[in-house]
């Protein structure tokens, strides 16, 4: 169905609005559906984006209530476009045709200073993919339609293949520092083994948040002295973990008797839940990581949960060299991936820095 590019009844943001709120919904259909828990969230979300959005403040909460449903590649999408309609609300426009390149690439220029390459990378593709999805979808009463044809190209930092960052990660003393800090941490008793065990299964096999957060109860089993973790990656690419059983017994023990005192169903047999059943948000992981990173005073450039994935694969490539390893432990599809943790091999920088040691 195409529409007109601008209802004359509405004003300059009252369009802006419209158009963000059908191309986030038009995203909502492409991303991946495997991580959400809440179907009938989805859909009121869907349709609220159809018909409903009365002001921006409603077009944020929606977006949120999709990621807390799940969906939750959404904010690669509408935080740009957000940030996009706040930049052009300062801007004193009055008409959709007004939006050019020019406009766009300043946007950029302003908003992705100091982002990772990947991050303006993603930045761009957002505005990429809205005005091509206006160009695609607008049409007059005469049939005829307004094409932005925007291209951003030779944008600084955003055009091209994204470089990788050297990942924040703790070495090992810090490791040390974070596991008694768990320990150490006061939680309240109802979730405290819960509390301590997701982070414990995280850094101890540098699973992602996500995946650790939609295990099932079946998914975790016993054998010999080690449990093993069945694990559905990314594009639904499953994948075996191990941890060692003397690491968490104890607190899987004690978290599964909490969790069988709940009286709500248990979402989709979850293994970690709230006291509703239902599953655990990221937020609420990255807070307690963060918490306890501080109790300890360890603080990084980024304190996240995902800093104890990328600790993890730093010191199982410091001990074992072996990339492949780390390939497979991780659930990287690319090699190449894998690679950013070889940068942290002392021994190898040391071999390359005494090269010239024999060189008078």
């Amino acid at each position: 169905m195409r529409y007109i590019l601008e209802s004359p009844q509405k004003d300059f943001l009252s369009n802006l609005l419209f158009w963000c709120a059908r191309f986030i919904r038009y995203k909502m259909t492409t991303l991946s559906n495997s991580n959400i828990k809440d179907k009938k969230c989805i859909g009121m979300c869907m349709e609220k984006l159809q018909n409903n959005i009365a002001s921006i403040d409603d077009l944020i909460n929606t977006c949120k209530d999709a990621r807390n449903a799940g969906l939750i590649g959404i904010n690669t999408y509408a935080q740009p476009i957000l940030k996009l309609y706040k930049h052009l609300s300062e801007n004193h426009l009055t008409s959709m045709k007004q939006i050019d390149e020019e406009i766009l690439s300043d946007f950029l220029a302003v908003q992705t200073g100091g982002l990772s390459a990947a991050s303006k990378k993603n930045y761009r593709i957002a505005l990429l993919g809205l005005f091509g999805y206006i160009d695609r979808q607008n049409q007059d009463n005469e049939g005829k339609s307004y094409i932005y044809n925007i291209e951003l190209k030779n944008i600084g930092g955003i055009k091209g293949k994204s470089g990788q960052k050297l990942p924040a990660h703790l070495n090992e003393n810090e490791l040390e520092k974070f596991l008694e800090g768990i320990e150490k941490f006061e939680i309240p008793q109802t979730i405290r083994a819960r509390n301590r065990l997701m982070i414990k299964i995280i850094i101890y096999t540098g699973i992602r948040v996500s995946e650790m957060l939609y295990l099932k109860n079946k998914d975790i089993l016993p054998e010999d002295n080690v449990y093993l973790l069945n694990i559905r990656g990314k594009g639904d690419k499953y994948r075996v973990v191990m941890i060692k059983s003397c690491h968490i017994r104890s607190l899987l023990e004690e978290w599964l008797i909490e969790r069988s005192k709940l009286t709500t169903t248990i979402q989709d047999g979850l293994l970690f839940c709230n006291q509703k059943g239902k599953a655990l948000s990221q937020a609420y992981i990255y807070q307690i990581v963060e918490k306890i990173l501080m109790s300890v005073g360890i603080r990084k450039k980024k304190n996240g949960a995902h800093m104890l994935r990328h600790s993890f694969a730093t010191l199982l490539y410091q001990k074992r060299h072996d990339l492949v390893l780390v390939q497979e432990a991780l659930g990287h599809a690319d090699l190449n991936t894998s690679r950013i943790y070889m940068h942290f091999d002392k021994k190898r920088l040391i071999e390359a820095a005494s090269i010239m040691d024999d060189i008078s």
